[in-house]
């Protein structure tokens, strides 16, 4: 493995699968492959028909401009694919270091900002690619599955996108087909007929009459591993009792075959090995020692590997491999059989394995199939923090839902601390107050293990959600950055904290030699969303003083802060670009101002209770910027808005006397006209979709509201933009900037 972007990436998930002597060559379907020119190659099938046999043959044609990647379940999460899938595109030709560095931080809306760049970034290539997905049927997530779908329909002209799967992939297949832009292979074409199956017999050093040959063609109906199997069942000793019954497709069948024909002529040492590491999805000689308590174990993959029996090398070096997919479903259901009770513990030492030798997230995944919480948690609670910054706020949520599915949450109170602060930053309140309680409710237990950093913590998680008021948040913060480890970045945020409490208080004085050091702290400990709050906090009292010089440098800094580390969609860069948006009204600049107002306002869905101060300061900002742009209809929304978050949380300082004062001047001007900045955080959740090919069905299914309210949303849309239709929409939006920069 090595490092490209914001985590490990496999190296082997970035190659095709080596095309090892004996494969039988599936000449007349990679010829029709191709000879085609259709965008969208779509290869579906169960288990065992050489999918991703036919697609390496396919990609070896088309070398070397071949992107793949194989996906695995850790790719359910839309940074993480596509994170992959742009490093795939770029080492075929180097593409913009923009379109990965904008992958690595919360994103607003994957589907409609990162996919369209990424298509872009192919669009401007030399010459065309062909971009290979295989094993799509891991995907699970929903994002994911829409990124998969809009980049096929996004895909520039002379491209391909080849697509492997179990299960009928997540495409527009309608469309596709009726515009002629898809091919699509099935199990009909996948089946081996009698020529390709006593060719692979015969490369698996199986002599057969012909009659023998049809007859197993009949048995497995031409299902390539099924005759696999059996070439490997006869090498072994020769088939027993004939084996009449036809199983392709069917697991039950072919596992009852392989226990009976091939397990059964190999050695009980053989077989435990194969059973017992079909725990791991990558295997190599020293990790299987570790589990199988035993040595020797690089040998036996190689061994095992040499005869081929379904183990598919991973490296050049032949250090790492996995079992082809279907061998170790089979082998797991053996295992299960045989020695249930050895499940947990194989995984357990996995698990310590895999923390020991730098391999913290396989390491969470065994010790989650061992039931070992307490290295589950341990391992979360340092990987979750840099993934969430990562723009990883799938995996974190899916490693935070393990406990919570577990009934652990409570019991493990620092989880739920960053569980809670990853809600109250991505605009989910509901979230972050029920983790934060239960948080809480954990200080209330005398034996709590682990005091100090929960009560570090809880201390925190409290100075960001500031449900009691202001002096106690600024208490709060002191008392976390007081308890906090001195390398922890976290001491920056709660930095940053104590001086957001002296600025909403109006303590002009004390808090900005706070902000100067929370960003200094941030520069030295990480944090880059941190650090440009914190300048743009210091901007804002600048413009306080009327020091507009001061304020505008300091703006300006935020800004490149923030873009330097790729940070555009963090809830704090909308404070960010109000900042720049004021300063540059301040200068007549108008057409920068509004800008960096409408990237501010598509961020306004992240300004919820769960960060009052944060964003009632950012909302009283942006109003201001609407009032001197003469958008009385836009600060009308904001305030509203604002006054939402207050009625929660009233106590914040001098925030609420400005509002008031705000709210006065809008009293003496005009209604304004309706336009884009009057888009309620409802709509403004909704437009990244309309770009998207999703039905309003499908976009209710996503915001989990029904068809109707979303058609109601998207013509408030269509009516407040000036437009008629959903493409119009789709070009005004662009031209605005609400869909990112």
């Amino acid at each position: 493995m090595r490092r490209r972007g914001p985590f490990e990436l496999v190296e082997s998930k970035l190659r095709p699968p080596s095309l090892r002597p004996g494969i039988v060559p599936r000449t007349a379907l990679v010829d029709r492959l191709a000879a085609g020119t259709a965008p969208i190659i779509s290869v579906v099938a169960p288990a065992g028909y050489g999918k991703t046999t036919l697609l390496a043959q396919w990609a070896r044609r088309k070398a070397p401009r071949v992107a793949w990647v194989s996906v695995d379940q850790h790719d359910n999460d839309p940074a993480v694919l596509l994170t992959y899938l742009a490093t795939a595109v770029d080492r075929v030709e180097p593409i913009d270091p923009r379109v990965l560095a904008a992958l690595a931080g919360p994103r607003v809306s994957v589907t409609a900002t990162a996919v369209p760049r990424i298509a872009a970034a192919i669009a401007a290539m030399t010459r065309p690619l062909a971009l290979v997905l295989d094993n799509l049927e891991l995907l699970g997530n929903l994002q994911c599955l829409d990124a998969i779908a809009e980049l096929a329909v996004q895909l520039p002209a002379g491209s391909q996108l080849a697509l492997g799967s179990r299960a009928r992939p997540p495409l527009p297949a309608g469309l596709l087909r009726a515009q002629g832009r898809m091919v699509e292979v099935g199990v009909r074409e996948l089946t081996m007929g009698h020529a390709e199956a006593r060719t692979l017999l015969e490369e698996a050093e199986v002599r057969l009459a012909e009659a023998e040959v049809a007859e197993l063609v009949g048995r497995t109906e031409g299902w390539p591993v099924g005759l696999y199997l059996a070439a490997l069942a006869r090498k072994a000793g020769g088939a027993r009792g004939g084996a009449r019954a036809g199983f392709a497709g069917n697991h039950r069948l072919v596992a009852d075959y392989l226990r009976a024909q091939l397990l059964a002529r190999l050695s009980p040492r053989t077989v435990s090995f194969l059973t017992r590491t079909a725990v791991l999805d990558r295997m190599c000689g020293p990790l299987c020692d570790a589990v199988l308590d035993a040595r020797g174990s690089a040998g036996v993959l190689a061994s095992l590997e040499a005869s081929n029996l379904l183990v598919v090398p991973l490296d050049r070096r032949r250090e790492w491999y996995r079992y082809h997919h279907l061998l170790r479903d089979l082998l797991t259901a053996e295992l299960d059989r045989r020695e249930p009770e050895l499940v947990p513990r194989l995984h357990a030492r996995a698990a310590a394995w895999c923390e020991a030798n730098d391999l913290p997230e396989a390491a969470v995944d065994h010790a989650q199939a061992a039931g070992d919480a307490d290295r589950v948690a341990g391992l979360v609670e340092k990987l979750a923090p840099a993934a969430y910054a990562a723009g990883r706020s799938e995996t974190v949520r899916r490693w935070l839902g393990w406990f919570e599915d577990q009934g652990l949450i409570e019991r493990y109170p620092l989880i739920a601390c960053v569980g809670a602060e990853a809600g109250a930053l991505l605009g989910q309140p509901a979230a972050a107050e029920r983790l934060a309680a239960a948080a809480e409710r954990a200080l209330g237990e005398e034996t709590l293990p682990r005091r100090e950093p929960v009560e570090a913590g809880v201390a925190l998680l409290r100075a960001l959600m500031c449900r009691d008021g202001v002096e106690r948040a600024r208490a709060d913060a002191r008392s976390a950055w007081d308890r906090l480890d001195p390398a922890d970045p976290a001491r920056g945020l709660a930095r940053l904290l104590e001086g957001i409490s002296y600025l909403v208080d109006g303590d002009a004085e004390r808090a900005d030699p706070i902000l100067a050091h929370a960003v200094d702290v941030q520069a030295h400990l990480g944090g880059t969303p941190r650090a440009a709050a914190a300048t743009a906090a210091r901007s804002l009292l600048a413009i306080e003083r009327q020091d507009w010089d001061e304020a505008g440098a300091l703006a300006a800094r935020a800004l490149g802060t923030m873009r330097a580390g790729a940070s555009d969609d963090d809830i704090t860069s909308a404070l960010v670009h109000t900042v720049v948006a004021r300063t540059a009204l301040h200068r007549g600049d108008v057409a920068r101002a509004r800008e960096h107002v409408a990237l501010a306002a598509r961020l306004r869905p992240l300004l919820t209770y769960a960060v009052p101060h944060l964003a009632v300061q950012t909302l009283l900002e942006l109003a201001r910027a609407y009032l001197a742009l003469d958008d009385a209809a836009g600060a009308r929304m904001v305030l509203r808005q604002a006054r939402d978050v207050l009625q929660r949380r009233p106590d914040l300082g001098t925030l609420p006397v400005q509002a008031e004062r705000l709210q006065g001047r809008l009293g003496t001007i005009g209604g304004g006209t309706v336009g884009p900045s009057s888009l309620t955080t409802a709509e403004l959740r909704l437009i990244p979709l309309l770009s998207t090919h999703l039905s309003f069905r499908e976009i209710g299914g996503r915001l989990l509201v029904s068809r109707h309210t979303v058609k109601s949303q998207a013509m408030s849309i269509y009516r407040k933009l000036g437009v008629s239709s959903r493409s119009e929409a789709i070009v005004r939006v662009e031209e605005l900037g609400l869909l990112g920069s």
